[in-house]
């Protein structure tokens, strides 16, 4: 199945560069553009695309306001390069299934499209590391004691794997980390995900953070 998607951003050549990147995927097809936030809830209304990228400043609506009006009938995934936590947790609270960085590239673009076709929701590592830290309390035994709650539920890789990810790693910087190749990482992560009982990466550093596992450095 086809995920058809529609990119509302007012500068041209970022419109340009998402749809090389999506419409060179197999399962994914651009359907439309728009260069402002009222003509983005036109276009998806009349267009029902499955997914709109939207940024956050643009011109007549921004970002959050398309986001309030389309979402949850339309899953919406912001794209910005604004990472400001009231942005985050503005788009998040309107019911956006995704908040990414413009600089994070277009391999986290797709991760995000397809997160948000599967009900999932994807931040960029950066602002994940960010506001999860800033909820932390610190543990005071070193980080090389293996937490309480983590005894006989991680091994000792999955935990050095747990704190990348709270660090905001991509698999393939695990991977460099460790010495592995990233499908390696992808699959621990996937073993980690299990006994966790989390549904994505996001899930993962939570629980890290929450659990002493990794400390504000």
């Amino acid at each position: 199945m086809t995920t058809s998607i529609l990119i509302a951003d007012d500068q041209e050549d970022i419109r340009n560069g998402f749809r090389l990147v999506l419409d060179s995927q197999p399962d994914m097809t651009v359907v439309g553009e728009a260069a402002d936030g009222h003509a983005a809830v036109a276009r998806a209304r009349e267009l029902r695309p499955d997914i709109v990228l939207t940024d956050i400043r643009m011109p007549r609506l921004d970002g959050l306001e398309v986001t309030r009006l389309l979402a949850p009938q339309t899953r919406v995934l912001v794209v910005t390069t604004f990472d400001l936590d009231e942005y985050v947790h503005t788009a998040l609270r309107a019911g956006a299934c995704g908040f990414l960085l413009k600089r994070s590239g277009p391999a986290l673009l797709i991760e995000g499209v397809r997160a948000a076709m599967a009900g999932d929701t994807l931040i960029s590592p950066q602002i994940t590391v960010r506001l999860l830290s800033r909820l932390s309390q610190p543990q005071p035994a070193p980080k090389a004691l293996r937490p309480p709650t983590a005894a006989g539920l991680l091994t000792e890789r999955e935990l050095e794997i747990v704190r990348l990810v709270a660090r905001g790693h991509t698999n393939a910087e695990i991977g460099a980390e460790l010495f592995i190749s990233a499908g390696t990482a992808k699959t621990h992560l996937a073993n980690v995900q299990a006994k966790l009982g989390t549904r994505n990466r996001v899930g993962i550093a939570a629980w890290a953070w929450e659990h002493g596992v990794v400390a504000p450095e």
